[in-house]
């Protein structure tokens, strides 16, 4: 009997079921292994040996869970210790794996999951263990090293470009429409953030400001530029990411990270928040809304790129064939070749070159100011997010004014 175990760890997405579909259509059409078991709730659910036998699943299902969204198999964020520091757990993982007949572990999330398949296939080498360690890469920040772009990541950012342009005609009704700030998610990179840039109205970019992680905030320069775009058309609208941080490096919402997640990392939320105190302060204008998008942008699957969905499909699949060939301790990945036409080819990296690290955006994808991106970001974001929505407002027609 030889059968694998496939979890999913971190924040949920759009695509992250998808993936897990990609690798079971994928033993079904191969028939590599028997049986391809669901680890509940992650590395946490095979600890109490929590499986669902997924190889039960039919061809309809499987379509039906590919297009669900959020993490079909439960999450967790649970970090794996070294073994130094954790003997036992890795005694009785292996011991679990033994039991079940499990020879291939595969892991669907981001940097922090991805360091556990490399220190289970470190572990499994040093040891002898014939099991594969395979990761799947997923995460709506797209700060994963190495890989083009991440899976869960063209949905999220095709969800704010969408928020970005509805909330933008929302914020134009009145006379005096002040200050409109969308806050993203994106602790340490601006992805997110910068992909609000996307949306456009009549030909122009709906976000004036744009501001990212990448980029120390300036408060002086911050609100001169407010003040300018405010008094040429009573109307400034912000894309803020949650990790904004000043020139020290500490984060504009660190008042408002109360709280640590299971990796050690700031739970921020504020950033907004921090922005409209500051500019109301200024004495600009008082008029300043807030929205932050908070879990709604992870899995908006009514928003979902079909290239994000296909793609995670294909990674998924491709990880099981990794585990075919033999490897382990590497990830499934894509490269780009090239913009437009869109094109991309499946390769591998090893898992050491994504655990904890982390991917910026590159400042040739922000302007000189620091305060919106260019040309070159928006060209990689286009195929990745698909057709976005046109609108038209009647009291913006040249012919109806008066």
């Amino acid at each position: 009997m030889r059968n694998c175990v496939v979890a999913q760890s971190g924040g949920p997405t759009s695509v992250i079921n998808a993936s897990v579909m990609g690798l079971l259509a994928k033993n079904n059409e191969v028939k590599f292994f028997d049986h391809v078991f669901g680890g509940l709730n992650g590395i946490e659910g095979i600890l109490k040996e929590d499986f669902l036998n997924l190889s039960l699943l039919t061809e309809e299902e499987i379509e039906e869970v590919k297009h669900t969204p959020s993490a079909a198999l439960g999450s967790c964020r649970y970090k794996l210790k070294n073994y130094e520091d954790s003997k036992e757990e890795y005694e009785k993982l292996f011991e679990i794996f033994k039991k079940h007949d499990i020879h291939a572990f595969f892991y669907a999330g981001g940097n922090d999951s991805q360091d556990t398949v490399r220190k289970l296939s470190a572990y499994a080498k040093e040891r002898g263990h014939e099991v594969s360690f395979i990761g799947i890469p997923k995460t709506v920040d797209n700060d994963l090293e190495v890989i083009d772009h991440a899976p869960g990541f063209g949905s999220a950012a095709r969800y704010i470009a969408v928020s970005v342009l509805e909330s933008y005609l929302d914020s134009l009704v009145y006379t005096n429409n002040g200050v409109f700030i969308t806050e993203t998610m994106g602790r340490d990179a601006g992805w997110l953030a910068a992909s609000g840039a996307l949306a456009t109205y009549k030909g122009r970019r709906c976000a004036d400001i744009v501001l990212l992680p990448e980029v120390p905030f300036d408060e002086e320069k911050f609100l001169k530029r407010v003040e300018e775009v405010y008094k040429e058309k009573q109307h400034v609208y912000i894309v803020a990411s949650e990790g904004v941080r000043l020139k020290d490096g500490s984060f504009l919402a660190a008042t408002k990270a109360h709280a640590h997640d299971s990796f050690g990392h700031a739970q921020l939320g504020g950033a907004g928040n921090a922005l409209k105190n500051i500019i109301q302060q200024s004495g600009i204008t008082s008029r300043v809304k807030v929205l932050e998008l908070s879990t709604l942008q992870r899995s908006a699957f009514h928003l979902a790129s079909p290239v994000d969905v296909e793609e995670a499909f294909t990674l998924g699949g491709r990880a099981l064939l990794l585990a075919k060939e033999g490897e382990t301790g590497v990830v499934s990945i894509l490269k780009r070749v090239s913009d437009a036409p869109y094109e991309v080819t499946y390769t591998k990296t090893e898992a050491k070159n994504i655990a904890n690290h982390v991917k910026y955006m590159p400042l040739s994808m922000v302007t000189e100011d620091g305060m919106n991106i260019t040309e070159e970001a928006l060209a990689y974001f286009k195929p990745l997010v698909g057709e976005l929505p046109t609108y038209r407002i009647l009291h913006h027609y040249d012919a109806l004014k008066k």
